[in-house]
């Protein structure tokens, strides 16, 4: 039994030194590591801060009645284009009783004052012309008769305004008319005919019949991070990008950075305004998200590498240069802008150097 258990291990040990010599055989028969290499290159260097926003008209006009009512009739639709004092709507009044029982009365008793002052003048009209009383006398007759004329038109304008919201003698400028106070493009139109509108006063700001803004003059509105805001300056270029218009880019010009930050999902930014440069082969709408990189600092056509290259040691910035087919030695370079992804060499290496890649 001994004997049998003895012969069993050997063969295991024998086992195990076979499979070892057949490890290191088939690990010395890989294939060596075979580096890639990359060579600098010229190229333009944009350091830029990314800032979120939207593009919107610089001006939005709000139409808004000067009468409450009913809308009667709507002339526009969103997408067209109005001039200043075009007809924007039909506005119907709807008249307050007590107003309007008022006025009438009103005009009643015009009607009867006129009806008596007529009544004298024509008494003393015949007195007069007989010579029995003086024009002087006679004259006090007429002024009266014109002041109950006045009287009637002026109740009858009154009866006019409550009952239609317009007077005899306003014509085409009647409140119940709603015309453009500006030229330019109709963004919105948030009623429809038959809604109720209140018209806009010091106490009440009143129903928008129509938003219209002049769709040439855009501007750009997004925030930045605090971290960012200092290095902004206005005057910069900004390069924009249009979620909607995904191929194109467009510029604009930075004017306004808010002297004030906001708070936004735990961090402080700064509100930003820039001027979009008006661009023909598009229709930008309002409201497009985009998002606009600000362009901190930029360099044409210098000697840039990959950052994934560097090396770091201390203060330091190395690369493997390689000296020899797949033989490598470590080279300090000076470096200087870096948009992210690629940075400048400012001195270390030459454009037909080999650069080792790091593997993947």
């Amino acid at each position: 039994m001994k004997s049998i258990i003895r012969i069993a291990g050997l063969v295991g040990i024998l086992g195990l030194f076979i499979w070892t010599l057949y490890f290191l055989y088939q690990k010395n028969q890989e294939e060596p590591v075979v580096y890639e290499t990359m060579t600098p290159t010229y190229r333009t260097i944009i350091k830029k801060s990314v800032a979120t926003g939207s593009v919107v008209p610089r001006n939005e006009t709000f139409i808004k009645p000067q009468i409450s009512g009913i809308i009667q009739e709507i002339y526009v639709k969103p997408g067209d284009i109005v001039k200043n004092g075009d007809l924007i709507a039909r506005v119907k009044v709807i008249p307050n009783m007590g107003a309007l029982n008022s006025a009438e009365n009103r005009v009643n008793r015009a009607n009867i004052a006129l009806n008596n002052a007529q009544m004298d003048y024509d008494r003393n009209k015949t007195l007069v012309d007989q010579g029995v009383i003086s024009q002087a006398e006679f004259q006090q007759f007429e002024i009266a008769r014109r002041q109950a004329m006045e009287e009637l038109n002026a109740s009858e304008d009154a009866l006019a305004i409550v009952r239609d919201g317009v007077s005899k003698k306003a014509g085409n400028s009647s409140n119940t008319l709603i015309r453009s106070t500006v030229s330019g493009m109709v963004l919105d139109v948030p009623v429809e005919e038959g809604f109720n509108v209140i018209e806009a006063n010091n106490f009440n700001d009143g129903t928008t019949i129509a938003s219209i803004a002049d769709m040439d003059n855009l501007i750009f509105q997004g925030r930045i991070d605090e971290s960012e805001v200092e290095k902004l300056k206005l005057g910069m270029e900004l390069i924009m990008n249009i979620g909607a218009i995904e191929q194109d880019e467009f510029k604009a010009i930075l004017e306004y950075i808010s002297p004030k930050g906001v708070t936004e999902e735990g961090a402080i930014k700064f509100e930003i305004e820039a001027a979009v440069q008006a661009d023909t082969n598009h229709f930008i709408r309002a409201g497009y998200s985009a998002n606009a990189d600000v362009v901190l600092d930029r360099k044409d056509s210098v000697l840039a590498i990959d950052e994934s290259l560097l090396t770091f040691e201390g203060d330091k910035t190395f690369v493997e240069l390689e000296t020899e087919s797949q033989k490598f030695e470590k080279r300090e370079i000076e470096t200087g802008i870096s948009d992210g992804i690629h940075i400048e060499v400012t001195s270390g290496i030459s454009k037909t150097d080999k650069l080792k890649k790091p593997l993947k």
